[in-house]
């Protein structure tokens, strides 16, 4: 197997929307940003997957050694391998990478988070700093568009975190900020123990508006004239706004219910959105 089958093997196992919006890119661009996704998936699954916090930090501590071997042209892993043409290319910084890593641990050393600005920290670690290499990836003109990628990570870790309440609370993990429990009447305990409620549907709601702003100050930055190059990102917030909205209509049931989108669903938004950005930018281009 090659490192480049290595990484479409994990992103396509993964199941995850971002896999769909890779399909209408070219080659190159398709290669890079699924060995970068695969990277991310590797330092992900490194924490939830180890019991043992002292091994997953000895486990994150090699792929900090790796990124270095990686960006000094001594790669050992699949997945550093195959990103290894791509970082001058797309000028993907060594910094993000480490601070990608630097996120993963945060879920070792937090479990309670206290407030939004402490999460905020959180979610450009493991989503906005990956949205800021993915827009180099795709291409563009103007810097506007990295305060597009930005906000658009943002909103793809909020979702994911309403998303996921169930299964992070499971770990002991709560990423809901306690100055927004505190708000609205719902203790740590009531996550923990998977006591669902009004109150906590109205809290679930207010997240929800939260990653709604993100996407729309996100699509609001992003320049026209950059808006068919970063198309992958307009499909990805094309699929998770339609996974937000699916938990909105059924009442935020998240604490009882694992919402997702079938294989064919995601396909299809996908298929749509790209069709509709490419006649967009064939009236732009007239």
């Amino acid at each position: 197997m090659t490192p480049d089958e290595y990484c479409q093997e994990k992103t396509a196992a993964s199941g995850s929307s971002f896999y769909y919006s890779f399909l209408f890119l070219d080659d190159d661009r398709r290669r890079a940003i699924t060995a970068l996704y695969a990277f991310c998936r590797e330092v992900d699954d490194v924490v939830d997957e180890c019991s043992d916090p002292g091994v997953a930090r000895m486990k994150l501590g090699w792929w900090r050694q790796e990124v270095e071997r990686l960006f000094t042209g001594q790669p050992q892993h699949p997945v550093a391998q195959a990103l290894a043409p791509w970082l001058e290319r797309f000028d993907l910084p060594q910094e993000h990478f480490l601070e990608i890593i630097d996120g993963m641990e945060m879920d070792l050393d937090i479990h309670d988070y206290p407030d939004f600005r402490t999460l905020s920290l959180y979610c450009y670690r493991v989503a906005s700093v990956v949205g800021l290499m993915a827009a180099e990836i795709f291409g563009y003109e103007h810097r506007r568009t990295r305060q597009y990628a930005n906000d658009l990570g943002m909103a793809f870790q909020l979702t994911n975190i309403l998303r996921d309440v169930r299964e992070d609370a499971e770990r002991g993990r709560i990423y809901l900020p306690a100055e927004d429990r505190e708000h609205f009447g719902v203790s740590r305990e009531d996550l923990l123990m998977g006591r669902e409620s009004d109150t906590m549907r109205e809290l679930f709601a207010f997240e929800a508006d939260r990653a709604r702003g993100y996407y729309d100050s996100a699509l609001e930055a992003l320049p026209e004239a950059d808006r068919y190059a970063q198309r992958s990102g307009v499909i990805m917030a094309a699929i998770y706004q339609r996974l937000l909205a699916r938990m909105d209509a059924d009442g935020y049931r998240v604490m009882t219910r694992r919402y997702r989108l079938p294989a064919w669903h995601k396909l299809w938004i996908a298929w749509r959105t790209a069709r509709q950005e490419a006649k967009r930018a064939s009236r732009v281009d007239k």
